[in-house]
């Protein structure tokens, strides 16, 4: 008992000298810490505070990334179906890949929700570069050296048929031509008075051409083309004859129909080309004469040939063919201006001389006219195509022909003039697919020899 009492006291003076020592150990500490530099003090806060911003504009970042990340998905899946339904694809999917399979930073499509986006719960998963398949997805295409395409609105297409390749072009041809004519035969006694024949003569001419074009590609840059025509001509002439008892006008009318000339073109790509730089084309064309000859129909040429007082003058039937051999040189040049592509062609044709020429004359056999040769003609022409966009385009342009006098056993033909032709072209092109192409192009005629109008329709269809 008496131990265990020495130990309670023990407690207890233990107990009153903590409380006694507890005073001074919390004034030791207010006073160290009342040692510390309030600006330093200051500092610490301030350094936390910004720390505490960081992290606060850093989350707010980061939701708004994943926002983005969540909306280009969005993008990307609704761009690749717009691609698929105009047919974007089909270039890639023919290289056996896609952008996605190329690409190996690309994202797997991720599912959206009724309203276009994603879901919340939807997790960002980044396609890795292991799972990019690392085998070859594809040929990488040659680079292509052929000239641009454009809406072609003269007898030269703008581009080369590729190697190996098959091109079949039927075409339409309308032109309608009208022209008056005014003959005097006689003399004047006083300059108000004639004496002798006065014709007036209209003549209006409706020509439709059906052909049909092989095109083949020897190289890539070489092609021969091959192209039969149908020529179907109607004319009418209105003709009045005054002092001869006609009051009247007296129309005579000509139609003839049947297979053209027959002509084969070889074409070749001189230079490469390319963005600002021109592309040069020269080419070669010679045309046979396998449309009916003018020198065989029959010439109701009996008396105004001979007496030169009716008659009409006129061949009995239209022929189809020009009746002479011809050889043709040309240059073609392109030069892509981004977004337009200008062109011109220069070239020279020449007619062979023929030997021994006759006609048919109307109940007179046989008319001996000599060598005839046709007059040459140099031609030029420039315009300009424009692509409206991946399928369309239109083009504009100025064609003019010079033709030469025709000479008889080596002198010019009295009656004979230089003429010269002038056309203003514009085209269209409208690409259906990758095979077929439909071209339109309208002609106006700007001087009194060319014809008044004409209109050309082509399919070229690719096999």
């Amino acid at each position: 008992m008496y131990r265990n009492g020495r130990v309670m006291q023990a407690k207890t003076c233990a107990s009153a000298l903590a409380l006694a020592v507890l005073p001074m150990w919390i004034g030791a500490c207010l006073a160290q810490e009342s040692a510390v530099d309030p600006a330093l003090r200051e500092k610490i806060e301030s350094q936390g505070r910004k720390i505490d911003a960081m992290r606060s504009r850093m989350a707010e970042q980061l939701a708004e990334l994943e926002q983005m990340k969540r909306e280009l998905a969005s993008q990307e899946v609704q761009y690749n179906d717009l691609r698929k339904a105009i047919g974007l694809n089909a270039l890639e999917d023919a290289r056996g890949g896609s952008l996605a399979v190329a690409d190996p930073d690309a994202q797997a499509p991720l599912p959206q929700d009724r309203s276009g986006g994603l879901p919340p719960s939807t997790p960002l998963v980044a396609t890795s570069p292991q799972t990019v398949a690392t085998q070859p997805v594809g040929k990488r295409p040659e680079e292509d050296e052929r000239p641009p395409e454009v809406a072609p609105i003269f007898d030269q297409p703008g581009v080369l048929t590729p190697r190996g390749k098959l091109i079949i072009e039927p075409s339409y041809q309308y032109g309608y031509s009208s022209s008056d004519r005014v003959a005097l035969v006689g003399y004047t006694v006083i300059p108000a008075i004639l004496i002798g024949l006065v014709d007036v003569r209209q003549v209006k001419t409706t020509t439709q051409t059906g052909a049909l074009a092989f095109r083949y590609g020897l190289t890539n840059r070489m092609e021969l083309e091959i192209r039969v025509p149908y020529v179907d001509t109607h004319t009418d002439t209105i003709s009045r004859e005054i002092f001869t008892g006609m009051a009247q006008d007296n129309l005579f009318t000509t139609s003839g129909k049947g297979i053209g000339d027959v002509e084969a073109t070889l074409r070749y790509q001189i230079n490469d080309g390319g963005a600002d730089k021109p592309y040069y084309i020269g080419w070669f064309r010679a045309k046979s004469r396998t449309g009916r000859d003018p020198f065989d129909v029959t010439s109701d040429c009996v008396t105004r040939c001979v007496q030169n007082v009716t008659g009409t003058g006129l061949p009995l039937q239209s022929p189809t063919g020009s009746g002479f051999y011809s050889a043709q040189l040309g240059l073609t040049w392109l030069y892509p201006s981004d977004p337009v592509v200008f062109f011109g062609n220069v070239s020279y044709l020449h007619n062979f001389e023929r030997k021994n020429v006759s006609r048919n004359v109307l109940l007179a056999g046989k008319q001996f006219l000599g060598d005839v040769k046709a007059g040459d003609i140099a031609d030029i022409s420039v315009g300009m195509g424009l692509s409206l966009n991946e399928k369309a385009s239109i083009s504009i342009g100025y064609d003019q022909a010079f033709v030469a006098r025709t000479e008889r056993n080596g002198h010019p033909l009295p009656g004979s003039a230089r003429a010269t032709l002038g056309s203003l072209l514009i085209g269209g092109s409208y690409r259906y697919n990758a095979k077929e192409t439909l071209n339109v192009t309208l002609g106006v005629g700007v001087t009194r020899d060319t014809p008044d109008t004409t209109i050309t329709v082509r399919l070229p269809v690719t096999l």
